[in-house]
């Protein structure tokens, strides 16, 4: 049953009996259920964990204007200080990792520790630049020689996948969060940090992950774990092994 969190705005997915220990922050165009197996694995050796809906993605409701991670971070904090339980395991997959990397950076007392898989923490190296065909339509919106439909159409042609999904102000959250960067915020993390990776991530390639444990100076203890035949949504393609790396976690003293 899902259940309302923080300032009522945040609807999540409660796992097991108990004092809540890991909290799960999904993907773009995902939803809390991509970790019921992994989630369900933890209540089973009864760890309690809420799966939460991140903010206009499965039953949250949209923020009310465009931002960022940060801006995420600060709208899943008081769900995080709601729960009572203490400092969390937070789980983060590709932009939910986003959103947890800022918050164990920003607030230390309510993360325990911190588990990322397939998260874009930093920027990746690349040649690849925007077609010339898009750069001059956009050229050509800008100083209003072309209608807002023909611009949308090339959004439509050139754009990724998730772009092309987004409309709104959800378009300009991601607009924003994709141009951002984390070095800053992986370099005040003291908690424990698990880099959990697919080896065939072709999205956020294992070489992110190896570029981001470098940046995690002050951390308690980081670790990477690369697994093999595995692509980039770890939550549903390899659920067991991150419900290991969030138990072990809970259970580290």
């Amino acid at each position: 049953m899902l259940r309302a969190y923080g300032e009522g705005n945040i609807f999540g997915q409660a796992y097991g009996d108990g004092p809540v220990q890991v909290v799960w922050l999904h993907g773009w165009g995902r939803s809390s259920a991509d970790f019921e197996a992994a989630a369900e694995l933890l209540a089973h050796d009864a760890i309690a964990s809420v799966a939460l809906d991140l903010p206009g993605f499965g039953a949250s409701p949209l923020p009310e204007a465009p931002g960022g991670a940060a801006l995420y971070a600060d709208l899943v904090a008081p769900a995080l200080t709601q729960l009572g339980s203490g400092p969390v395991v937070l789980v983060g997959h590709s932009f939910g990792g986003k959103v947890a990397t800022i918050l164990a950076a920003t607030r230390p007392d309510v993360v325990k520790g911190l588990i990322l898989t397939g998260v874009p923490l930093v920027r990746r190296e690349t040649t690849r630049r925007t077609p010339l065909a898009y750069r001059l339509v956009r050229v050509l919106h800008r100083r209003g020689m072309i209608s807002d439909a023909r611009i949308e159409a090339a959004r439509q042609k050139y754009g990724s996948s998730d772009y092309r999904h987004a409309t709104g102000v959800l378009r300009d959250i991601l607009v924003v969060s994709v141009n951002e960067s984390y070095e800053s915020e992986l370099a005040q993390i003291s908690a424990p940090v698990d880099l959990v990776w697919g080896a065939n991530d072709h999205d956020v390639p294992v070489d992110v992950a190896r570029r981001a444990s470098a940046l995690l100076v002050a951390s308690a203890h980081v670790d990477l774990d690369v697994l093999v035949d595995t692509g980039h949504f770890v939550p549903t393609e390899r659920p067991a092994a991150l419900s290991a790396h969030a138990q072990r976690m809970v259970l580290a003293p």
